[in-house]
């Protein structure tokens, strides 16, 4: 069994949201993106967590992250977690 987290950051330099997956705990993967993990982050730092959800599995994960991705997730995280 694989535990995977969803995980949501919000820039604080321009209020950005970035949507992540990750079998390292978010806090781990919110050090890395503020150290300039990859090109876009880095050009965003610094970020905050300001959502995060647990799965059993990295398929459940990764389906939710997708989801997160779309058009009605983006309306679902609009509508349930502040920017």
């Amino acid at each position: 069994m694989n535990m995977a987290w969803i995980y949501v950051l919000r820039s604080q330099r321009n209020n950005k949201r970035y949507i992540g997956e990750t079998e390292k705990t978010p806090e781990v993967r919110l050090g890395e993106h503020n150290t300039g993990s990859n090109k876009w982050t880095k050009e965003n730092r610094p970020f905050i967590i300001i959502h995060r959800e647990w799965y059993k599995t990295k398929a459940e994960a990764l389906k939710r992250e997708k989801f997160l991705k779309s058009g009605q997730g983006r309306k679902w995280l609009d509508e349930h977690i502040p920017r």
